[in-house]
Formats: C-alpha cells, structure tokens, sequence
C-alpha cells in the first residue's frame, strides 16, 4: 500500500498528497502475449470494454491538476470471463506498470494516459 501511496503523490512522512483531476476516460495497451498483437483500448470512465477473453471496467482516470499527458493512473476492474474471475482490481500506474500490475498467463494490460474530451 505504501508503494501505491508513493506513486500517487504521497511521501512516507508528509500527509499531503498530489492535486489530481478526475479524466472522462483513459486509454489502455493491451498486449496478447501468444499472438503478440497490440491492442489500443479507449474507454470512457464507468464503461466495460471487452479486449478478447477479458473484461475491462473503468473506475476512474486520474492525473495530475493542469497536466491532463502527465503521470496517470486508473482504477480498473479486469475480469477473465473464460474463467469468470477477476484477475485484476485495483490502481494501474502509467509511469510505474510493475507497481501494480495485472498477472494472466495470457494477456498484459497498461495505462498509457487519461483521455479528457
């Protein structure tokens, strides 16, 4: 979780945490390690897109006050609807992917950046 906090703006001795802004959606790369096909995913926030045999729900995109290409990150939900479980929910950092990222045998998934219009 402190790692989480850090990338977000939150040092390990200052309460105060970095001014960001709510984005209308995000955009996503997803990658199909067996194909090695690339994927640009565009989706707005509260809106399920389907990229193969997942499921991809977007929370929220958020990045930094007055710099909607800076550093960010989204609240997403992934669900392996072959399997019918999630296999991600949670923050995706842009700048940081191995931070949190998503673990499927078959397919990666990464923020590129907030979308605002």
């Amino acid at each position: 979780m402190l790692r989480l906090a850090l990338a977000l703006g939150v040092s390990a001795g200052a309460a105060t945490a970095q001014q960001v802004s709510e984005a209308e959606g995000v955009i996503l790369r997803g990658l199909d390690k067996i194909s090695g096909q690339v994927y640009d995913i565009e989706m707005k926030s509260g809106q399920t897109a389907a990229f193969d045999a997942l499921q991809i729900t977007l929370n929220s995109c958020r990045y930094p006050v007055g710099n909607p290409s800076g550093d960010a990150f989204a609240a997403l939900k992934v669900v392996d609807i072959n399997k019918s479980e999630t296999v991600f929910s949670g923050w995706m950092v842009a700048s940081a992917p191995a931070l949190s990222a998503m673990d499927h045998a078959r397919y990666d998934l990464w923020v590129m950046r907030c979308t605002t219009s």
